[in-house]
């Protein structure tokens, strides 16, 4: 290369400007730079398109704890099946009328099974049918996808079909379903007209029930009574959320909202109540002139009342979008206050000196 070419300035030409000549691409003849057999061979092999993401190694494991259940399971099956023939022999060797009363007793105990497994099975088919559902309304927030926002908005409304405080609600949203261009506002005008009744009704029963177990756990004079307490509160606290929204759990799915719910718990940190929150709550100089006995009953309240907020996450078919999430402030005050007021009444009273004697 000249030093003329080396520094010469850029400039603009036509295509159809007769004094521009245009090379023919080198024949190869010549040194090929390096790599280029690679930077071809990658070029012409397809590779799947990832967004600049990378695709996550897939390790195929073999399902043994499947296998293990399914074997348990059919040899628990037999033996109960084989001991229940038995029992029928016996009793028809017996007698006759015995024999027969066994068998409809085994019949109407096979048929009860049927039916609570069936119960079982839909309850956990409408929990996963809700948790799909919020699924698709987040990414809808995100994509903006007018057919699956009408898609959520007419699923929603199959959903809360059996709640007639919703009627007119349901009434306005399909009105105004036709008129709406962006699946977002869709997502949102369906969590203004349905959820919001839903939300307050939802924090009402947290409320009571944070309120229940600080007054309980605050007066209670026995640490075992606390536990029970608080265990059986939980667990209804969960199982009306549920029902509230539109889930219909049986014991299988208790235990699965149940699970989502410490576990959501666990991702939020929720379960890191401690004295800070307290502190936060109450003040410095109010938590220090409180009881043990009441603070301890503030502590289970607060732990009550985030349990039930993280429930109300779990169980609800739409996520929070446009209306504001409640949080555990939101009935710190009133709790504080009843737990207050409970442990000035002689009752209250009384059961601290008992515990303190």
């Amino acid at each position: 290369m000249t030093r003329t070419a080396e520094f010469r300035r850029p400039a603009t030409f036509s295509p159809d400007d007769p004094n521009v000549v245009l090379h023919p691409a080198p024949t190869g003849t010549g040194p090929r730079p390096p790599f280029a057999d690679v930077a071809a061979a990658a070029e012409e092999e397809e590779l799947p398109e990832t967004d600049g993401k990378l695709l996550p190694v897939r390790r195929r494991r073999a399902p043994w704890g499947l296998v293990f259940w399914i074997s348990a399971g059919g040899l628990i099956g037999l033996a109960i099946g084989l001991s229940l023939v038995d029992l029928v022999f016996d009793l028809f060797a017996r007698a006759d009328a015995l024999g027969y009363l066994g068998l409809a007793l085994v019949a109407l105990a096979g048929l009860a099974a049927l039916v609570i497994l069936t119960r079982e099975t839909l309850g956990l088919a409408r929990l996963a049918s809700i948790d799909h559902l919020r699924n698709r309304a987040a990414e809808t927030l995100i994509d903006d996808d007018r057919k699956a926002g009408r898609a959520i908005v007419n699923e929603l409304i199959t959903l809360t079909r059996r709640t007639p405080e919703l009627a007119r609600a349901r009434a306005r949203l399909q009105l105004h379903l036709g008129e709406i261009i962006d699946g977002r506002d869709l997502v949102h005008l369906a969590e203004r007209e349905l959820m919001g009744g839903l939300d307050d009704e939802a924090r009402r029963l947290v409320g009571n029930a944070a309120t229940r177990v600080s007054i309980v756990t605050a007066v209670s004079p026995r640490a075992a009574i606390d536990m029970v307490f608080v265990l059986v509160s939980a667990v209804g606290l969960v199982r009306s959320l549920s029902l509230l929204y539109g889930g219909r759990p049986g014991t299988l799915g208790m235990i699965r909202l149940m699970r989502h719910t410490v576990s959501h718990l666990a991702v939020t940190g929720g379960l890191a109540v401690g004295d800070s929150l307290v502190q936060q709550m109450i003040g410095h100089s109010l938590a220090a002139k409180l009881s043990a006995r009441l603070g301890e009953g503030v502590l289970n309240g607060l732990l009550t009342a985030r349990l039930g907020l993280a429930a109300m996450e779990v169980t609800r078919p739409l996520p929070f979008s446009i209306l504001r999430r409640p949080t555990v402030q939101d009935l710190a005050n009133d709790l504080l206050r009843k737990t207050d007021r409970a442990e000035a009444t002689p009752a209250g009273l009384g059961a601290r000196g008992a515990a303190a004697s």
